[in-house]
């Protein structure tokens, strides 16, 4: 036969209960402060210790000797910038090489070099820029626009250009519905 249970005991068990939900209550507190604070201290030490940037990257364009005098190179960044790279020189140094934005500044039109008029053209409206990319005659011109320059490197005659790696927009392509 089972004993009665008494009124200690029922008082024993209620005290053992409130101490473990206040244990338990203390410990959640405890637990969502921490990771509160923890995260406000990941995020603070992002803030004030900043990673290296990544957004740009020296992406390899071609062998320097196969790109003679005059011709010029479409290339393409991997965040989908189009570039005209265009050989100026003799040599094999960054220097006789140039990289433009071959996107024209007026409208967003094709651009393309031009070696036997020494210049980068846009024939949407007859925008030319000379061999630096300064537009020189059009709207683009009277505008006082310029193509965009992309720094360039040779090493061990292999030639590199400085390209972002991400796009903050990248608009879909003329003619394809996204």
């Amino acid at each position: 036969m089972a004993e009665p249970i008494g009124e200690g005991d029922a008082a024993a068990k209620a005290a053992d209960r409130r101490s473990f939900l206040r244990s338990a209550s203390t410990g959640a507190m405890l637990g969502g402060l921490a990771a509160g604070y923890g995260t406000f201290a990941a995020y603070a030490g992002q803030f004030l210790y900043p990673s290296a940037d990544h957004s740009q990257a020296w992406q390899f364009v071609a062998v320097a000797s196969e790109l003679k005098a005059g011709e010029s190179l479409p290339f393409t960044t991997p965040s989908g910038s189009k570039v005209v790279i265009a050989r100026q020189g003799e040599g094999n140094t960054a220097e006789d090489f140039i990289a433009l934005s071959s996107v024209c500044p007026h409208l967003g039109c094709q651009v393309h070099w031009e070696a036997v008029q020494d210049r980068f053209f846009c024939p949407c409206h007859n925008g030319a820029f000379d061999r630096q990319g300064v537009a020189t005659e059009g709207p683009p011109a009277a505008a006082k626009q310029q193509l965009t320059r992309f720094p360039l490197r040779v090493e061990e005659g292999l030639l590199y250009l400085l390209a972002p790696l991400e796009s903050v927009v990248q608009a879909p392509e003329r003619g394809r519905i996204a």
